[in-house]
């Protein structure tokens, strides 16, 4: 450690410096925090340490195109820890090295947002198993190569964490990590130019508790308090929390709420340069303690704000970003049978700093966020709001559509909506009604997953759709999710779909497109990636390197690509020579030269 922190010291102690330097008796505070960095590393198992120094030593470890992410709740999983436990041999099968179960911490009694309303760091909720649980699933994972990713949800915490019960009780010093306000003069003044999360649902950004004797900023659900990280005491327990995890085992941290860190009146309180200092030195103190962990930002922004998750090779931030814009187009492509957005969205897309990625996916817990492509689908001249309006209409199964989803919350009449649904039912299959319908709609799911894979990311699955799982509607009889039509996509893992897999169409095709991303290394995370223009328009071609090519065709209609030369598909082994065409919403992946 001592080697480490030789290195990376200096910036924490830069960048804390530029935090809270002002705030009295900073030198003792730091001091106290470095202490307990010290007493956290010391306390980490043997294992975990020998981890460390191997990923440190090889620090583009995650950049494999043998890595691929797998994210799932775990009582849909597997009903508990030792349920999902009992699943690695399946998720071996698929080739899983990592693993991203959706929030387990012991969450708030009654709604807690599906377990994002935290009431400790330190417990797993009980109804999912213990600690031991845990404990025993990390070995069992990291024993299968599989490193676990758990959500670390930085931006706030539920009104019974103990910081808020004793701040309800009259404790000063609990008061202060969170930011209370004695009447409405400066929420009035701060929501001025505040957005809203959940308009429908949860208005405003501020609870009032009588207990507090004010006014709580709660950006999300009112029984979600913000952290007040202008606080020097939020950010130490924080940091110890993450770090007190990860000696559990826990390899990935998913922070969540990232973009809301820092608030600033007169703002949206979104991506302030405070936010990127506090990720930087989280960044900082696993460098130091635990270099073998990742820190990945759930930052679902415009690509344009994207990369300062990632920070640069000068001051490094998180490892892994969410490329939302990058889903959300593949989705407007399909229901457009364009892809001019998307070529935007990649255009847009910056290179990245050295040992850093982009997570690549389909569908994930949340909704599809058409806004993140606001600036992308304006290029040309287009009206983005109508534009996004109609690929929201779309995916409700509007606009004679294929798609069964349903829209999500906005703030704005005139805004896109979220769109909700299961991959599965949002490309046609749960509405399909013959067998041609039924093949397009299988092409379209393989096509979002062929982009996720040869994109080059580190590509996530959601549980579910490897089996083509639909839409699931019981949420609806659920008082406490009806209003929350994301519940759609968070289903009970289909056991009798699972058993019968191997007769499944999704799940063949998906394996082989798996087992061919295995075998490029031109598909790894970091290697070269060029757009190719001379594609038609309801074609994406992506160059890896000089020797692959993904042709995917986004539309209904057969398109035809001109080939320099002889490829060969890496798919099903066939010679193409002078030029690929493609059925509708079909791909093909192509490497140069034939095969021997």
């Amino acid at each position: 450690m001592s080697q480490r922190l030789a290195v990376h010291e200096p910036v924490l102690r830069r960048l804390l410096a530029g935090l809270y330097g002002e705030h009295a008796h900073f030198d003792a505070w730091l001091g106290e925090l470095m202490a307990s960095l010290e007493a956290l590393h010391s306390a980490r198992p043997a294992e975990l340490r020998a981890l460390d120094e191997q990923r440190a030593a090889q620090p583009d470890w995650f950049l494999s195109q043998r890595m691929l992410g797998y994210c799932a709740y775990v009582q849909n999983f597997g009903g508990d820890l030792n349920g999902v436990a009992a699943r690695i041999p399946y998720l071996q099968e698929m080739g899983v090295s990592y693993l991203h179960l959706l929030p387990f911490l012991r969450a708030r009694a009654g709604e807690n947002d599906g377990g994002f309303a935290v009431s400790s760091f330190d417990d797993v909720e009980p109804a999912l198993g213990t600690n031991a649980d845990l404990d025993a699933l990390t070995t069992q994972l990291r024993a299968a190569g599989i490193s676990l990713c758990s959500d670390f949800i930085l931006n706030h915490v539920a009104d019974d964490h103990a910081w808020a019960l004793a701040a309800k009780a009259g404790d000063a010093a609990a008061r202060a990590m969170f930011l209370v306000y004695p009447d409405r003069e400066m929420p009035d003044r701060y929501e001025r130019t505040l957005g809203q999360v959940f308009p429908q649902v949860a208005p405003g950004n501020f609870v009032q508790v009588d207990a507090m004797g004010g006014w709580v900023w709660s950006t999300f659900y009112p029984y979600q308090w913000d952290l007040n990280y202008a606080n020097p005491a939020v950010f130490a327990e924080m940091a110890v929390a993450l770090l007190r995890l990860a000696n559990r085992g826990i390899e990935v941290f998913r922070l969540d709420s990232t973009a809301f860190l820092w608030k600033r009146e007169g703002t949206n309180s979104m991506n302030q340069p405070e936010a990127h200092q506090i990720l930087q030195a989280l960044r900082a103190i696993v460098d130091i303690v635990a270099p073998g962990v990742l820190l990945k930002a759930e930052a679902i922004v415009p690509t344009c704000e994207l990369p300062a998750y990632l920070g640069s090779d000068e001051a490094r931030e998180c490892h892994i970003a969410y490329h939302s814009s990058l889903m959300a187009a593949g989705w407007l492509a399909l229901s457009e049978q364009s892809t001019s957005a998307m070529r935007e969205v990649i255009r847009n897309t910056p290179a990245l700093p050295q040992a850093a990625t982009w997570l690549s996916y389909v569908r994930c817990h949340d909704d599809i966020g058409w806004n993140v492509l606001r600036a992308e689908a304006a290029a040309g001249g287009h009206d983005a709001n109508a534009r996004l309006a109609r690929a929201a209409r779309f995916y409700t199964g509007a606009e004679d559509s294929y798609a069964a989803g349903a829209s999500f919350q906005s703030s704005d009449p005139n805004a896109a909506h979220g769109s909700n649904g299961m991959a599965a039912s949002l490309v046609g299959l749960q509405t399909a009604r013959s067998d041609e319908e039924r093949e397009q709609a299988m092409r379209r799911m393989l096509l979002l997953h062929g982009l996720a894979l040869s994109f080059g990311a580190l590509p996530v699955l959601y549980m579910g759709d490897e089996l083509a799982m639909e839409n699931d509607y019981s949420y609806l009889h659920r008082p406490q999710h009806a209003m929350d039509s994301r519940w759609l996509q968070r289903p009970r893992f289909d056991d009798e779909r699972w058993q019968h897999r191997s007769e499944g169409c999704m799940y063949q095709s998906l394996q082989s497109l798996l087992a061919a991303r295995r075998r490029h290394e031109a598909l790894a995370a970091n290697a070269p990636r060029t757009l190719l223009d001379d594609a038609p328009d309801g074609m994406l071609a992506l160059a890896r390197g000089e020797r692959f090519l993904a042709l995917m065709n986004f539309s209904g209609q057969p398109q035809s690509y001109a080939l320099q030369g002889r490829w060969t598909d890496c798919l099903d082994g066939r010679i193409l020579d002078g030029a690929a065409t493609l059925a509708p919403y079909a791909m093909q992946w192509l490497e140069r030269g034939a095969a021997a």
